[in-house]
């Protein structure tokens, strides 16, 4: 046992996340939908090959205009 655990001790805002949850039940639904919204995407590999095969290659300093 680690003398320095601290039974039982919960923060301020791990109490308030508690308290949210219990007091708004449909609130865990709502942000699992939210997350499928904007990052729960099925990504198409061939096409971000594709990509990165295409990407330039960027000079050391960008602003370095060619002086030839």
């Amino acid at each position: 046992m680690s003398i320095f655990r601290r039974p039982d001790y919960q923060s301020d805002a791990t109490q308030f996340i508690n308290q949210l949850k219990a007091s708004r039940p449909e609130l865990e639904q709502q942000q699992q939908t939210g997350r499928a919204l904007l990052w729960d995407k099925q990504v198409d590999r061939t096409i971000w090959n594709e990509y990165r095969q295409g990407r330039v290659v960027q000079k050391p300093y960008v602003y370095q205009t060619n002086a030839d």
